[in-house]
Formats: structure tokens, sequence, C-alpha cells
């Protein structure tokens, strides 16, 4: 069912994996974390599970090739909140060009931050939001902006990431709510942990993207 896809961002184009089941009940845009790609292992895992429960991914690379080897030597674009928002926007702009589905963004790590601003700025499309280990304190001042019921995973072995999405969590201004993942460490190697966010992620998305929607009045 995976296909490799290209999406047309402006003068851009990125390179993508897309995933679309029979039935599909809706589309998880997937925002991986620092340093990482569309290959990244843990979101790949999380992906296949969700498409066990016909939701639709689709894991795509926020950078460029060459702008992944500048990032390699200098991790400057890896934190460039805004340019990984605006590239997620954009490719759930494409996304919608396309697909009759109710959108949801999952992040990690700094991804979770594009995502959470990426759902402030499309408030109508974006109808859920799932962290994994996210800096989502890195979202800043759109976090009372954000519309989408969101889930915060964290492992509770992770303390300072737990600590900067309790913060989070305070400034967010919708149904959110924050899981933590007992004995796990930021990257849930441990047995059974990734296995728990991909269960506790695919339960959020179904709950909320195959909802009818509410109309969303601007803020």
């Amino acid at each position: 069912m995976a296909q490799e896809v290209t999406l047309p961002l402006g003068r851009l184009q990125l390179q993508g994996t897309l995933t679309v089941p029979d039935g599909a009940r809706g589309l998880v845009l997937f925002a991986h974390g620092s340093g990482s790609s569309r290959f990244s292992p843990r979101n790949r895992f999380v992906a296949e599970e969700l498409n066990h429960q016909r939701l639709g991914t689709l894991l795509f690379d926020l950078l460029t090739r060459e702008e992944e080897m500048r990032d390699a030597w200098t991790a400057e674009l890896r934190f460039d909140i805004q340019l990984l928002a605006e590239r997620l926007v954009a490719a759930a702009d494409w996304c919608e060009g396309i697909f009759n589905l109710g959108f949801g963004l999952f992040g990690s790590s700094t991804g979770a931050a594009a995502a959470l601003v990426a759902a402030a700025c499309r408030p109508d499309a974006v109808r859920a939001v799932v962290s994994r280990g996210g800096r989502s304190d890195l979202a800043g001042e759109d976090l009372p902006f954000v519309r989408a019921p969101t889930l915060l995973i964290v492992g509770g072995d992770d303390e300072p990431v737990l600590a900067l999405n309790r913060a989070a969590l305070r400034q967010l201004e919708v149904n959110a709510e924050i899981k933590i993942i007992p004995g796990a460490t930021h990257l849930f190697e441990e047995p059974g942990a990734l296995e728990e966010v991909a269960e506790l992620a695919g339960q959020w998305f179904i709950e909320h993207l195959t909802q009818v929607p509410r109309h969303v009045m601007p803020h």
C-alpha cells in the first residue's frame, strides 16, 4: 500500500512515503524530530500500527537533502520551528487537495512543536495532534491558538521533557491530555513502550478524526 510521493512545496520538492488503506478513517501526517527523516524507525513503527487501524499515514522529509547535509553540521534548521511548521502546513494543504479525509498530526521531538504551530495555523483542517516525546514547549506563543484536541505522550523517566510538556499543557486552551508511560525514556526504547505509544495515538486519532467536525470560529 505504501508509495513514494514528491510534495511540490513552492520551489521545493520534499520526498514522502504515503500509505492509505482501503476504507481509511483519516490521514495522519508525521513530523519527525531533530536530525531525523521519514525513515525514522520509531515513526515508521507507529505509522504501520496506525495503518492496521485503517488510518492513512504520510511520512515526509521536512528538509531537502541539501538542507539535511547542512543541518548535520550546524543543527540550525532542526530547531527552526516556524520553517518546519510552514512545510507541514504546505504538506497538509497538498493532502487536503487530494483526500476527503479528516487530518491529524503526529510529531516527535522538535517535530511536535512544528505540529502544534501548524495546527494553530490550520484550525479548520487539523482535527487532532499527538506528540511523542515532543518539545511541545517550543510552539511558544502559538500554544493558546491550537484548536485541535492534543495528546502529549511522554516517558516517565524522560524527566526534563516531562516538565516541559506539563508547562505546555497549561498553555493549551483546548481538549488536551498528557499520558505518561512509566519507565520509558526519551526514545521509548524499553520493551513495550513504543507499542503503547502506537496504541494511545491510534485511539486518539480514531476518536477525533472520525467525528463530524464543529465549525471553528476564527480566534
